[in-house]
């Protein structure tokens, strides 16, 4: 915590406005809104909310088809499934980690020749670092397939000087525990399209009609932001500048320690805009480091040292057995290589020494 929420939780608490909904919840969204430059925005519970209302709201149900990003957390494609539809997994490319826009416009045209597109593209920008959203955004303007971008790490990066999310048809972002700001639980969904905003607001409020006694006439969802959460979320906001600067430290750190070790690479920036380094992500290859990802990830758990490997993709994941994929030999490759250090914005130098230490460690074990 910055120090800045405490206010504004105490304003909710002096009012007994405690409940989903208030005044911190309408200044939080106005003030997200503007931090991203997204024209409208909508405070709700989760970023799988968020996700899941954006699908809703584009019709998507049972027999149809969504593309989506191979290399993500199962919160990206869990409510392809609650509505019924299937996804189809689309593998990474190595600039960024992110979707490949060439591998989408292909599997675009083809579903194209056999008219049969897909419903929507859910685009997942990775580890703090923007997918390159031109290409794809034109692809999927091209085929008239909306866009939707998954920006629940990514919150604070720019592509082209603008931030992920807001470029295509809906945008998602997350404020769980371990996001660059958090809320504890919660997130946002943005949209340029006020009907969408509008329709996402009241299917997250039960899908109550404006009638004083209580009507419905679609299936709703208890989704909204709590105002004391949204307090939290406006001091966050606050210092986001600040959390991204203590994440690039973070990077910075690690590479100067690491950075010539034979067959360690980290994750690259791509050329289209700043990469918040969420979390410090690298490559590790065997043959040149002489110890694979496995043994650096326990050795640092011997010492009490958390890190965990990149996201399984999907097509890789049991509970999505059977599904399409469109390639996925970069996403398992990353997966197999791949790492994730210690990361928090609070990390001091003497913290991420200790990390560096026992890789190092390692290293010389394995005589390299």
């Amino acid at each position: 915590m910055s120090g800045l929420e405490q206010q504004y939780v105490q304003a909710a608490f002096a009012s007994n406005w405690v409940a989903p909904l208030g005044p911190n919840v309408d200044a939080f969204e106005a003030e997200f809104g503007a931090a991203v430059g997204a024209l409208y925005a909508l405070a709700l519970s989760s970023g799988t909310a968020a996700l899941h209302l954006a699908l809703l709201h584009l019709g998507i149900g049972p027999g149809d088809e969504v593309a989506v990003s191979t290399l993500t957390f199962a919160a990206s494609v869990n409510p392809i499934l609650y509505v019924g539809a299937r996804p189809v997994f689309i593998d990474s490319e190595t600039a960024s980690w992110n979707m490949d826009p060439e591998l989408l416009a292909g599997f675009l045209a083809e579903r194209a020749r056999q008219k049969r597109l897909p419903q929507a593209v859910i685009l997942v920008h990775l580890y703090g670092q923007s997918a390159d959203i031109a290409p794809i955004l034109a692809t999927c303007q091209q085929y008239g397939v909306p866009l939707i971008e998954d920006a629940a790490e990514a919150l604070g990066a720019t592509y082209q000087g603008q931030s992920p999310g807001t470029f295509g048809t809906a945008g998602i972002f997350s404020f769980n525990g371990n996001k660059i700001i958090t809320t504890s639980g919660g997130g946002m969904l943005v949209s340029a399209d006020k009907a969408l905003i509008d329709h996402a607001r009241k299917l997250a409020t039960q899908a109550r009609e404006p009638a004083a006694h209580y009507e419905h006439t679609e299936i709703g969802y208890n989704y909204r932001l709590s105002n004391v959460l949204a307090g939290i979320g406006r001091g966050q906001l606050q210092v986001l500048g600040e959390r991204v600067a203590a994440c690039r430290r973070n990077f910075a750190a690690y590479q100067a320690a690491l950075g010539e070790c034979p067959g360690l690479t980290f994750m690259p920036e791509a050329p289209w805009g700043c990469h918040t380094r969420w979390l410090t992500t690298l490559t590790i290859d065997p043959a040149q480091f002489g110890a694979d990802r496995e043994t650096v990830r326990l050795a640092l758990e011997a010492e009490n040292i958390e890190s965990r490997p990149l996201w399984k993709p999907m097509h890789l994941q049991p509970v999505f057995a059977g599904y399409e994929s469109v390639g996925g030999a970069v996403a398992a490759k990353l997966f197999a290589d791949g790492l994730c250090l210690p990361s928090g914005s609070d990390l001091t130098e003497a913290d991420r020494e200790r990390v560096t230490a026992v890789v190092r460690s390692v290293q010389t074990a394995a005589g390299r």
